[in-house]
C-alpha cells in the first residue's frame, strides 16, 4: 500500500531554514514523481517543488525557485525539501505527494498527482 508521510515542520524565523521529509512506502522513487505542495488559510493548494523518476528532473515555484532545493535518498526511501531564506509568507501546510512517472519529467499541478500525504505545518514568525 502506498504511502507518504511528511515531518520537519515548525515554527521558525524569518530567514531562518527547515528541512522537510518525505518518507515514502509502497513504492519505487525510480517509477513515481514526487511534488511538495502547499496550502496556506485560504488559499488554494500550490505546488512549490517537483522530482520526477530516478531524479532526472526537477521544478520549482518562482516563489521558491533559489531558496528551496528538492533532493531524495533512495536507500531511506525519502525526498527532502530543503527551504532556505524562509519568508513570513512561506507558512502553510506543506504536503507532499506522489504518481506514477512514464515520461521522466514533473508538473507542479495538483491534479497531476493521486496519493498524497497527511501535511506538515511551517509557521514562520518572529
Amino acid at each position: 500500500q502506498l504511502q507518504l508521510v511528511e515531518s520537519g515542520g515548525g515554527l521558525v524565523q524569518p530567514g531562518g531554514s527547515l528541512r522537510l521529509s518525505c518518507a515514502v512506502s509502497g513504492l519505487s522513487l525510480d517509477y513515481y514523481r514526487i511534488g511538495w505542495f502547499r496550502q496556506a488559510p485560504g488559499k488554494e493548494r500550490e505546488g512549490i517543488s517537483c522530482l520526477s523518476s530516478r531524479g532526472s528532473s526537477s521544478n520549482y515555484a518562482d516563489s521558491v525557485k533559489g531558496r528551496f532545493t528538492i533532493s531524495r535518498d533512495n536507500a531511506k526511501n525519502t525526498v527532502y525539501l530543503q527551504m532556505n531564506s524562509l519568508k513570513p509568507e512561506d507558512t502553510a501546510v506543506y504536503y507532499c505527494a506522489a504518481d506514477r512517472d512514464l515520461i521522466g519529467l514533473c508538473v507542479l499541478s495538483v491534479t497531476a498527482y493521486r496519493s498524497w500525504g497527511q501535511g506538515t505545518q511551517v509557521t514562520v514568525s518572529a
